[in-house]
């Protein structure tokens, strides 16, 4: 199973080494991993994608609020919450292909972000179906590379993520 953990952490030198190397120790590979800055000053947030059990995901919970510079570990897999993440696609676009491709995206709402006389830059967010979805469409084009975030969560309603 997939789990989405948001991580509140001290914005200082090596915090990000010490949680993705506490990952690595016990055995998990991380999907995806995303940090910036936060409302509050001096506070990063990190939302990191990992699968595993739920036991064993537990257990690394555990292990990151024992880290220096932790604030505060949520599961929002176990959550409502709003999860997205983006995709920049380059795509091949001759002429004749291009109100074609421009089509796809609008039907994702996604935005042409970039043109030259061979190629297109594409951005779309979503969730990780939709982002699938239209990177299967314009395989038919020709996809030149990708780029891709990791998802990034809040929680739906009034709710946040809070320290301590």
């Amino acid at each position: 199973m997939k789990h989405v953990l948001a991580i509140l952490v001290e914005n200082k030198p090596g915090v990000l080494s010490r949680v993705a190397g506490l990952f690595s120790r016990r055995g998990f590979n991380i999907d995806n991993i995303a940090v910036g800055e936060t409302v509050a000053p001096g506070i990063s947030r990190m939302t990191i994608t990992v699968e595993g059990s739920e036991k064993l995901v537990e257990q690394v919970i555990k292990q990151l609020h024992k880290l220096i510079n932790v604030i505060k570990v949520s599961n929002l897999s176990k959550e409502s919450s709003v999860m997205r993440e983006l995709l920049l696609i380059k795509v091949n676009a001759e002429v004749g292909y291009r109100s074609d491709i421009q089509q796809i995206v609008e039907t994702f709402r996604g935005k042409v972000v970039d043109v030259s006389p061979e190629s297109m830059v594409i951005e779309v967010t979503g969730d990780e179906e939709k982002l699938e979805a239209i990177k299967l469409l314009l395989q038919h084009y020709g996809i030149r590379e990708i780029a891709r975030t990791g998802k990034v969560a809040l929680l739906r309603g009034a709710a946040i993520t809070r320290e301590g």
